[in-house]
């Protein structure tokens, strides 16, 4: 039986293609794309955006007329909103990230 090389544990093969050069998976013809990872600070950014941006809603419907009050709370406005939201964010991303 003939012995199997490992790689070394330094994390120095981390992200590299086979010895042949090919690549796999994703990644660049030179190499895998490798990106940073958002830390704590960032995701608790995030958070508290949304949550302000959730109770800011919520307070400015409370400050409707009761007629557009019913309105939001009866009507799928909500789900059309995210969903526009939601698209127009993929599609703003995908510009952007593609300059």
């Amino acid at each position: 039986m003939s012995e199997q090389r490992r790689p070394p544990l330094d994390g120095s093969s981390i992200g590299r293609g086979p010895a042949d050069g090919s690549s796999i998976g994703r990644g660049s013809a030179d190499g895998p794309s490798i990106g940073r990872q958002p830390g704590w600070r960032e995701v608790i950014v995030v958070a508290a955006v949304v949550v302000g941006v959730v109770l800011g809603l919520a307070f400015a419907t409370s400050a409707l007329p009761t007629g557009l009050q019913e309105i939001v709370f009866r009507t799928p406005l909500a789900i059309v909103v995210l969903a526009a939201g939601t698209v127009g964010l993929l599609l703003w991303l995908a510009f952007h990230r593609s300059a």
